[in-house]
């Protein structure tokens, strides 16, 4: 029987004086994600245990791989403190094994009036574990999985598989960014590394409908219902910026070759206002270097020129197969390519600009009035709340987001 999960943390451990309010905080967002009043928690210096009470482990596993922070997880089952107890136990937990495999034991004796120390206790498991068990081979230096066994004063308690976590930060510790949010491949995943990272996210999504599709507005909310998974208490805020009227002014006014280059000094301006009204400290995106022909290192300098604030790229450097990897995993992926563009790829210029130089960015702005479109744009942005729950559908209520959400109101 699954008595009780063990979990232990990630970098947090290395937080020094810190430790402990970043120890509370990862605890407040596993009840957050477990919500089971039956379950209890147990503090043991850097690690948890989740006393399950006679609930099923999966569904609260499955959970805590949506909690960063968590270094990783382990079922437990608890035994009768006699080494053939304790035997038959572990022999139960690695039936499933039927192909030849290495392991050793390791034990830890908290209770102290056990008859046998931790090495004999392990010994004698093992002799008794490899001589039941037809595909099991003893290498204490190189095992394929370690049986660990722990011995307390109430029971003794017996595990192997180790389930990795998210690692990293438990979100919320480390501030609160604004993303940048496309609704292609990289945006999402710099959303979710960013949240690995302790950062409360919102997320920024720059809408031309209906130059665009309104589904590709519907993209990036179904993005958002899976980033919120991980956000704290399994939401996120997702802000839909009205892009149409600079969009169409710089697509008419700007030539083809710096479209995208003045594009993204808007977007910038945009986010950079928007991050500043509740003292956001910095702007996210998934910009990857050489990834499209803006994303230069020239290309980055112009756009971040116009803001003042940091901007993140958690992709910076990453292969786009490490990156799909992660949009697969985090199941962002299937949403991103279905094919309604933004405004990020519609009317994508044929030989765009991969070195701008900042006086040609700032000469072709003065061929239109943005300021008071940036303000507009400003002051009309609709906000959602977005859990995996939510169920706003954009496809049937309008062509223009405006009018879908006012539909849904």
């Amino acid at each position: 029987m699954i008595e009780r999960i063990l979990v232990r943390y990630g970098d947090l451990t290395l937080k020094g004086k810190n430790k402990k309010t970043f120890i509370n905080t990862c605890i407040k967002r596993i009840k957050e994600r477990v919500q089971n009043d039956v379950v209890e928690y147990k503090k043991s210096h850097n690690r948890l245990y989740i006393i399950l009470n006679g609930q099923a482990a999966d569904p609260i596993i499955k959970q805590l791989k949506t909690v960063s922070g968590l270094a990783g997880f382990t079922k437990v089952s608890r035994s009768d403190k006699s080494i053939e107890a304790i035997a038959k136990t572990a022999l139960k937990r690695l039936k499933h094994i039927k192909k030849p495999t290495t392991m050793k034991v390791e034990t830890k004796r908290s209770d102290k009036g056990f008859p046998l120390t931790s090495q004999e206790i392990s010994q004698q498991v093992a002799s008794i574990v490899l001589s039941s068990h037809p595909y099991l081979d003893a290498d204490v230096h190189h095992p394929d999985l370690t049986l660990n066994v722990e011995v307390r004063e109430e029971n003794a308690y017996v595990f192997t598989d180790f389930i990795e976590g998210m690692r990293g930060f438990p979100v919320g510790t480390m501030g609160k960014g604004i993303v940048l949010l496309s609704g292609g491949i990289d945006s999402p995943v710099a959303a979710y590394l960013s949240m690995v990272k302790g950062i409360e996210v919102e997320l920024l999504h720059f809408e031309s409908t209906p130059l665009t599709s309104i589904e590709s507005s519907q993209k990036v909310i179904d993005i958002a219902k899976k980033l919120s998974r991980y956000g704290i208490n399994r939401s996120v805020k997702l802000h839909l910026v009205p892009f149409l009227d600079i969009h169409q002014s710089l697509l008419e006014k700007v030539p083809d070759a710096y479209q995208i280059t003045i594009m993204r000094r808007m977007m910038m301006r945009i986010a950079e206002n928007f991050a500043n009204k509740d003292f956001t400290p910095v702007l996210i995106n998934g910009e990857s270097i050489g990834q499209v022909a803006s994303q230069t290192l020239d290309g980055m300098k112009i756009t971040e020129m116009v803001t003042r604030i940091p901007v993140l790229r958690p992709l910076a450097t990453m292969e786009k197969n490490a990156v799909i990897n992660i949009a697969r995993n985090i199941e962002t992926y299937k949403i991103s390519i279905r094919p309604f563009e933004d405004c990020c790829a519609v009317y994508t210029p044929k030989q765009p600009v991969t070195h701008p130089r900042e006086m040609y960015a700032l000469r072709y702005e003065k061929l239109f009035d943005y300021k008071p479109q940036i303000k507009t744009a400003l002051k009309n942005i609709k906000t959602l709340t977005i859990t995996p729950e939510s169920d706003i559908v954009l496809n049937d209520a309008g062509f223009t987001v405006e009018d879908a959400l006012t539909e849904e109101d």
